[in-house]
């Protein structure tokens, strides 16, 4: 209890100070969040309405694919990232390794299956018969998938939340890719790895809370925003 304590103090001093390092730490692990979360929306609700809707050849298996891909290991992500990003890799040519974007890509690789099956499943639940319904008043495509897309906003905002929380907690891809270089690819997540191996609980607890601080103020929000949505 003492040590828990004593992590929160160091916390509220570390903040109160401004601590460069820390703000910068923290500010990293919110732009590689963020934006890996953001590309994972952008890409995985189109697909996940796709595979949801849409009946076509090979569906079953993707969506196997996708499900699988809900539980891929963080650090098996990681691997695939870095070998891509290897010297001798496809991308290699273009540096990317140990720097922000690859931490992005390898956080974006493991959100994408979360959002895109959550996605489907909550487009796969939706009665054929509204659908018909709203065929036959005349809508287009387009306004099809808006209705349909409204329809489901609170089932699509969950899996939003659940992207975000798989990408603020994950340590063994960012580490792996990003290398967890002070100024340049270090995180709270492997700051916190780094500080306990070298014995400094008090400052793995202070950046615990920290973090744990913006994933509840985040989740919050989020979650205020879904349940401000179902109200209307």
């Amino acid at each position: 209890m003492e040590l828990l304590l004593e992590g929160l103090k160091k916390a509220i001093e570390m903040i109160l100070s401004g601590d460069r390092e820390i703000l910068e730490i923290t500010l990293l692990t919110l732009k590689v969040s963020i934006t890996a979360v953001l590309i994972s929306t952008f890409i995985g609700i189109p697909a996940g309405m796709l595979l949801g809707l849409a009946r076509f050849p090979g569906r079953k298996f993707i969506l196997a694919l996708v499900n699988i891909g809900m539980g891929l290991p963080p650090v098996v992500a990681g691997l695939w990232i870095t070998i891509f990003l290897w010297r001798s890799g496809p991308l290699g040519d273009y540096s990317l390794l140990y720097t922000p974007i690859a931490i992005i890509m390898a956080q974006t690789l493991v959100s994408l299956p979360i959002v895109t099956g959550l996605t489907s499943t909550a487009f796969q639940q939706i009665n054929n018969k509204m659908i018909l319904q709203v065929k036959a008043l005349g809508a287009t495509r387009m306004q099809l998938y808006w209705i349909l897309m409204k329809e489901v906003k609170l089932a699509i905002l969950a899996a939003i939340i659940a992207g975000f929380g798989r990408v603020i907690a994950e340590v063994g891809a960012a580490m792996m890719v990003g290398g967890n270089i002070s100024g340049d690819t270090r995180i709270l997540t492997t700051s916190i790895v780094m500080e306990v191996s070298k014995g400094n609980f008090d400052v793995a607890l202070a950046l615990s809370f920290i973090l744990m601080s913006l994933a509840f103020i985040i989740t919050f929000c989020l979650t205020y925003l879904q349940q401000r949505k179902r109200k209307s």
